[in-house]
């Protein structure tokens, strides 16, 4: 971890993104406090979805008509 302030972060930003790339941790200061960290970006994958998250949340109408199969099949990703 390194602590820099915030001249050096504004004056070096875009060295300082590369190594927070690289897996390094930035800290950086105002009168010698931290007050922001500078980390690399990771990819998360998207959380699974969890089955009755919308029930009694959501009303349907009586009058709904389903849609066709094959576009509801569409909707959740499966390909004719």
């Amino acid at each position: 971890m390194q602590l820099t302030n915030i001249h050096q972060a504004k004056t070096h930003l875009s060295r300082l993104i590369e190594r927070a790339a690289a897996g390094e941790e930035i800290v950086i200061a105002k009168a010698g406090k931290p007050v922001a960290r500078l980390v690399g970006y990771r990819e998360q994958p998207p959380a699974p979805r969890k089955p009755g998250y919308w029930r009694g949340k959501v009303r349907i109408s009586k009058d709904f008509d389903l849609l066709p199969e094959e576009i509801a099949a569409a909707f959740r990703g499966e390909r004719p």
